[in-house]
């Protein structure tokens, strides 16, 4: 689908230049930070240098102070904990850095993480029943539990605490359990509400460590499981967000956790050199694969083991399971592709929503998602097994998927998640009604224009402006996610330069100058734009939408244009 071209609007010229000169910043640099509401000397700072001093106060989130006091008190007594996850990687490294923490300060800790296929999502029956036969007292939820209402009425019944470490949208009512952290509560006081499961479960971390009086050493040492979990969980990168990842990816590539260092040599990656990229493309799948195709407690052992030989045993094992796993996702797609051809009307569905008997429940998110990319329309995935359909819901910029959910839960089992990703239980005989609800609630909530998808472009730029210290800079503004994306950079009339060409799978490769802004010529691909390759031929007059880059081969630096669009 072709994208809308759509350019920032135009910062306040003199704030920008007040910013450019107080912070020693080219001025096409404070442009896109003042865009990006970085609009103070003092958030520039923060931007740039940002660390770990600079934290919120964990006390400052609802009943910090009380699940602090309730694991002192399990710590010191000994009794027995459970750190229960959920089965993807923000839950997985949630489950592993917690576990790991109070592990080290002498705790009676286990963990567990539910089976997809056979227990489903949140806090599961068979886990608090486990706990309750190993004499757990305390339950601490990570990444999940905060719609779980009437599993923590079993586990007090039972005689066990709980404690809820989840990020997600409560529903109507919040658990009750001895505390419930979750920056997205309705009365919650916390200053930043984007935070992923695994960060909110270092909150609680580091509110423990602050109350005990611990070095800082006892906890900064599992940022990288922080990073994985929030890069991973396509939390906005700003903020808290910002920092965690940050230093995290330093840990990571400095000196990091035995079990991802053998699963960064098993895939074959560049140690020292993992970015969020690596994460989302390359670390997360592997992670995922396990909790999607049998049991996710594979990969916790993998983030939990101080031994590298059998780190390197099981991280062999996540690497031949998502091998599989790609093998499904693809024969998956390619089914709900042929139903939509049969069953999808552009111009009567705002959404689409597949259902079909037996699909793999671990792959039918991310088939969702691919879906997504391909015709922008929120989609939502069902396999039906013994008259039950387990959903994955994926959306696009500008509609609330959760809020639409919400609207018809009345013909649902049981369902969760955020404005952009969701799960939901339905009975089969429910879907096509809840279908035709749906569709009524994003045909109420979204605009044509909102069905178009945007290509968002910070600043037009004449080529010979990209300059070493432009580069240097952007380096700077990594790490880069949601809400704070490489920045593109637009610029028009330009001449394609020698013999256009495919490589790889589709990809564009070309050099390109601008005749208006001097002699010099600049390497350029465009992954996935084979399409595109009419355009590149054409030779004169070409207006381009691109990341600059900086591309490493035998040793040598260079900049190199990341197309995103052609015209």
């Amino acid at each position: 689908m072709q994208a809308k071209w759509e350019v920032n609007e135009s910062a306040d010229q003199d704030l920008v230049k007040s910013i450019a000169k107080q912070k020693n910043l080219p001025e096409i640099i404070a442009q896109i930070l003042v865009n990006r509401d970085i609009d103070t000397f003092e958030a520039v700072d923060l931007f740039f240098t940002g660390n770990t001093d600079d934290l919120y106060d964990p006390f400052l989130m609802n009943d910090m102070d009380v699940a602090v006091d309730r694991v002192i008190s399990a710590l010191q007594k000994q009794d027995k904990i459970i750190i229960h996850g959920d089965y993807d990687v923000d839950g997985i490294t949630a489950v592993s850095m917690l576990y790991l923490f109070l592990r080290d300060l002498g705790g009676q800790v286990r963990y567990y993480i539910p089976d997809r296929q056979q227990e489903g999502y949140g806090l599961s029956i068979q886990g608090i029943e486990e706990s309750h036969a190993w004499g757990a007292k305390l339950i601490i939820s990570v990444d999940c539990g905060i719609t779980s209402v009437s599993e923590v009425e079993l586990a007090a019944k039972l005689g066990i605490d709980t404690i809820i470490s989840d990020h997600h949208e409560p529903g109507a009512t919040l658990p009750q359990v001895t505390a419930v952290l979750d920056p997205k509560r309705s009365d919650s006081t916390y200053p930043f509400s984007e935070l992923a499961g695994v960060g909110v479960a270092y909150k609680l971390a580091e509110g423990i460590r602050r109350k005990m009086k611990l070095d800082r050493s006892y906890l900064e040492r599992y940022l990288d499981l922080v990073a994985i979990g929030s890069a991973a969980d396509i939390v906005p990168l700003v903020n808290e967000n910002r920092i965690l990842v940050k230093e995290g990816l330093e840990r990571l590539n400095r000196d990091g956790n035995r079990g991802i260092r053998a699963l960064v040599d098993v895939a074959g990656f560049r140690s020292g050199e993992i970015a969020v990229g690596n994460i989302v493309f390359g670390l997360a799948p592997r992670i995922n694969a396990v909790g999607r195709l049998g049991s996710a407690m594979r990969a916790a052992l993998l983030l939990t083991t101080r031994d590298y030989h059998k780190a390197v045993s099981v991280a062999g094992e996540l690497e031949r399971e998502n091998k599989r796993r790609k093998e499904i996702d693809n024969k998956t797609l390619n089914e709900a592709l042929e139903k939509i051809e049969r069953e999808y009307k552009p111009d009567r569905d705002n959404v689409i929503v597949l259902s079909r008997e037996n699909w793999h429940s671990g792959v039918i998110g991310i088939v969702a998602s691919r879906i997504v990319e391909k015709h922008y329309r929120p989609t939502i995935m069902i396999t039906i097994e013994n008259g039950i359909g387990k959903g994955s819901a994926r959306s696009v910029p500008g509609f609330d998927l959760f809020s639409a959910i919400r609207e018809c839960s009345d013909l649902l089992e049981q369902y969760g998640g955020h404005k952009y990703a969701a799960g939901l239980t339905i009975r089969a005989e429910n879907i096509e009604l809840f279908k035709e609800r749906f569709n009524e609630q994003a045909t109420k909530r979204l605009k044509p224009s909102d069905l178009v998808p945007k290509l968002r472009i910070d600043a037009e730029i004449n080529l010979d402006q990209i300059t070493p210290d432009i580069v240097k800079y952007l380096r700077d503004f990594a790490p880069y996610g949601p809400k704070n994306m490489k920045p593109n950079f637009s610029s028009y009339g330009l001449e394609i330069v020698g013999m256009s060409r495919l490589v790889g799978q589709n990809h564009l490769k070309f050099k390109v100058r601008q005749p208006s802004s001097g002699s010099y010529v600049f390497d350029a691909i465009g992954f996935n734009l084979g399409h595109l390759l009419p355009v590149a031929e054409s030779g004169y007059g070409v207006d381009m939408v691109y990341n600059i880059e900086e591309n490493k081969w035998n040793n040598q630096v260079n900049i190199q244009l990341c197309a995103k669009d052609l015209r």
